[in-house]
């Protein structure tokens, strides 16, 4: 693939908000934090680092037209919504909601006497106005030194699917272990990868916990892990 366009994102460049019972690190403009360089990467709207103090979350609140995934890192998430879901989310599993033509719910830490660390992280749908839509599933066991899907397209065969041409991958390795990945369409996706845990080079940039780059225009990525840890690969399109 000719020019691909790299951008780093150190963790110490997100946008922070602390509320108190919530310490939000955002990786995009969101609520008071705005940056017009750092609106999207491609379909990727929001990445949100959230730490919500035992007992503590969001009360009952609106959404539209947006693809919202939750993963826990820790903790324990209760969920309650219009569509009449109710349930609790653990670390270990993934959420996934299309809010289409308009949900309502509350997201609320599940533990009084715990911390609760998770990713949302929302997506510009390829269709609008659609039936909402609720999944939630356990992530698959991950196996050492391979990246596991765990969102993908509408497919007869994906629990957590969202509109949307994008594939979300976890996987956890083992210090020394060099990976490639392949985009399944370079002139049309891009990849933002963010380190979970531990240390990594993507292409040629280390990056540490939390540091996250961009890739555009580019066929593939040679990933390797500096330090044993987790990395999360988001796949979007670029062109909305």
């Amino acid at each position: 693939m000719d020019n691909p366009t790299t951008t780093i994102y150190p963790s110490s460049s997100r946008g922070i908000a602390d509320h108190g019972w919530l310490v939000a690190r955002h990786s995009f403009s969101f609520a008071s934090y705005y940056d017009p360089q750092r609106v999207n990467f491609g379909a990727l709207r929001v990445l949100n680092d959230d730490t919500i103090a035992g007992g503590k979350g969001f009360g009952m609140h609106p959404h539209d037209n947006m693809e919202i995934i939750t993963i826990p890192l820790s903790g324990a998430i209760f969920h309650k919504d219009s569509m009449g879901n109710e349930g609790t989310i653990k670390a270990g599993e993934i959420q996934v909601m299309s809010a289409g033509t308009g949900i309502l719910h509350s997201e609320f830490n599940a533990l009084p006497d715990k911390e609760l660390k998770l990713f949302q992280i929302w997506v510009i749908p390829n269709k609008r106005n659609v039936v909402p839509r609720y999944a939630q599933r356990q992530i698959p066991a991950l196996k050492p030194n391979e990246l596991v899907t765990i969102v993908e397209p509408h497919s007869e065969n994906a629990e957590t699917w969202i509109h949307q041409n994008a594939w979300f991958h976890l996987g956890e390795f083992e210090t020394g272990v060099s990976i490639s990945y392949a985009i399944r369409d370079g002139k049309k996706n891009g990849v933002y990868a963010i380190v979970v845990d531990g240390t990594f080079n993507v292409s040629g940039n280390k990056l540490n916990e939390r540091d996250a780059i961009g890739i555009e225009n580019a066929g593939e990525l040679e990933i390797s892990c500096l330090s044993k840890g987790r990395i999360l690969l988001l796949e979007v399109p670029m062109y909305l």
